[in-house]
């Protein structure tokens, strides 16, 4: 219940192994990945099979890391920063994968928390300062982390970063905040419901109304001197190119909104390529008539039987058609139109969510901007992967102007 959309292919001829292989290799250009590396593990993995993807990158991980302990032993820490590093986004990769019983598969639990472990020793160890924090949230809170330009205090704007349906906080650093400070942006990025530590340590699940977070995360931001109140942007990517929006539409003390990958209505899109019948079953609470079909093609779509299997997960689903349902409320029909504050949308072109950025688009009544990424020049694929630094290119050139009037 995805859309499959011709995608840049890269060391797989698997269309899920191949994107998840370029998504780890483009934060190559933030100190996330070697190229090097990616070739010789990816190698070794058969095309779409997902036990030797876990075991191969779970492997390059911990030799990666290790080099980055002992580098770090002998004190070397720019050599250590830069193994663990990599060792994280490694880790993080490794498990991606492995959605059957995610909360008591004991392989995911060591890869999650290796990468969590080796991106907060790397944190300890970079030029600029990285705070570990924790956002207050209905009775509990977030984990995140707080980018800074430097410690001089001094106000700046700051981009809060929102991931979507399968990252982690600490990808934030190679997918943003590295850009962002080499800018003079600090970032803060969290995981909020249905992500990274929010989801496996506490169980917290997606939400539609995702204003209850975001508010929570303006609130904390706004007890930080080294943060502008006033230039404040929020940025989401993939689900969160909904998120974000959502939110936005409720809490107007931001500046700028950024949509990477806009999304208009998910629930249309889990259902856009699906059969009537089966359409109908869905909604109709068919479970046992869907149950046997979807699983038929699911053995045959490695994509689609990991979006499925994770989007039970962090939906905290009974089902995938009780995850499907509730993908109803994830739309921004009748929401869109508050959002006040300038907001961008970028549009890839191959985008599996094709067609959602400009319904976006097009919805608003704020001051909008749509930049189309063009496949020609690398930015084509889903979260214009492959191109992040076009896609940061244009974005901050946007804050900077946007943030500035």
């Amino acid at each position: 219940m995805t859309e499959s959309e011709e995608i840049m292919k890269f060391l797989f001829d698997d269309e899920s192994f191949s994107f998840e292989t370029l998504r780890t290799a483009c934060f190559a250009n933030y100190g996330g990945a070697d190229l090097g590396e990616i070739l010789v593990t990816a190698r070794a993995i058969a095309d779409g099979d997902e036990a030797s993807w876990h075991r191969e990158w779970k492997a390059t991980a911990a030799r990666v890391e290790v080099a980055g302990r002992q580098a770090l032993a002998a004190g070397h820490r720019v050599s250590a920063r830069e193994a663990l590093l990599r060792a994280s986004n490694y880790y993080r990769n490794s498990e991606f994968y492995l959605r059957d019983d995610p909360f008591n598969d004991a392989d995911v639990k060591d890869a999650s928390q290796r990468a969590r472990i080796t991106f907060a020793d790397a944190a300890a160890l970079m030029d600029r300062p990285v705070e570990a924090v924790a956002i207050p949230y209905e009775g509990t809170t977030l984990p995140g982390y707080l980018f800074l330009v430097d410690d001089s205090g001094t106000p700046r704007p700051t981009v809060i970063f929102t991931s979507g349906f399968d990252s982690i906080v600490e990808e934030a650093y190679f997918a943003l905040a590295a850009a962002a400070l080499s800018r003079g942006y600090n970032c803060l990025a969290y995981d909020g419901p249905g992500q990274g530590a929010a989801l496996r340590e506490q169980r917290l699940f997606f939400r539609p109304d995702w204003e209850n977070v975001i508010t929570p995360v303006v609130d904390y931001a706004l007890t930080r001197t080294e943060i502008d109140g006033d230039r404040i942007a929020l940025y989401g990517y993939s689900l969160g190119g909904l998120l974000v929006p959502r939110a936005a539409a409720f809490e107007h003390r931001i500046a700028a909104v950024v949509a990477d990958g806009g999304l208009y209505d998910y629930g249309a899109f889990n259902l856009r390529n699906v059969p009537q019948f089966l359409r109908e079953w869905v909604m109709d609470g068919r479970d046992d008539l869907v149950e046997p079909v979807v699983r038929m093609m699911m053995a045959q779509h490695t994509a689609l039987r990991w979006a499925l299997r994770n989007g039970v997960w962090t939906f905290g689903a009974d089902s995938i058609s009780d995850y499907v349902r509730r993908t109803e409320a994830y739309n921004l029909a009748g929401v869109a139109e508050s959002i006040t504050a300038p907001t961008l949308v970028f549009d890839p072109e191959n985008d599996i969510f094709a067609g959602e950025p400009e319904r976006l688009y097009r919805a608003l009544t704020c001051p909008a901007t749509l930049i189309r990424m063009p496949e020609n020049e690398g930015g084509g694929e889903h979260c214009c992967y492959g191109g992040r630094a076009t896609m940061h290119r244009h974005m901050f050139d946007w804050l900077d102007e946007t943030l500035s009037a």
